[in-house]
């Protein structure tokens, strides 16, 4: 059974950074794609960005291309979303999701692990 925790939410002033991170448990970490997707209050969940389990790919949704970055470091079983230039639109509670043996994607239906969650709130 793998576990995902996440970490590094909070509040910030729009055009601040924040970096969330996505520790996870077992040891098929490293052979997993991983997404970080978000969900704001009354929407729906949404992609945000994933990355394959080398890391060597990467995809990032329009709304944050540019200014928020996905990585991971397999030697610590930890991903991360690094957010610049926040804006109050990226206002969400941050999931990061897993799945073993797979190539990253944007849809949630691909993914069999979930994180509890991280909340970031930007002021405008």
């Amino acid at each position: 059974q793998v576990q995902l925790v996440e970490s590094g939410g909070g509040l910030v002033q729009a055009g601040g950074s924040l970096r969330l991170s996505c520790a996870a448990s077992g040891r098929t970490f490293s052979s997993s794609a991983v997404g970080w997707f978000r969900q704001a209050p009354g929407k729906e969940r949404e992609f945000v960005a994933a990355i394959s389990w080398s890391g060597g790919v990467t995809y990032h949704s329009d709304s944050v291309k540019g200014r928020f970055t996905i990585s991971r470091d397999n030697a610590k079983n930890t991903a991360y979303l690094q957010m610049n230039s926040l804006k109050p639109e990226d206002t969400a509670v941050y999931y990061c999701a897993l799945k073993h043996l797979a190539v990253p994607t944007g849809y949630d239906f691909n993914y069999d692990y979930w994180g509890q969650g991280t909340q970031v709130t930007v002021s405008s």
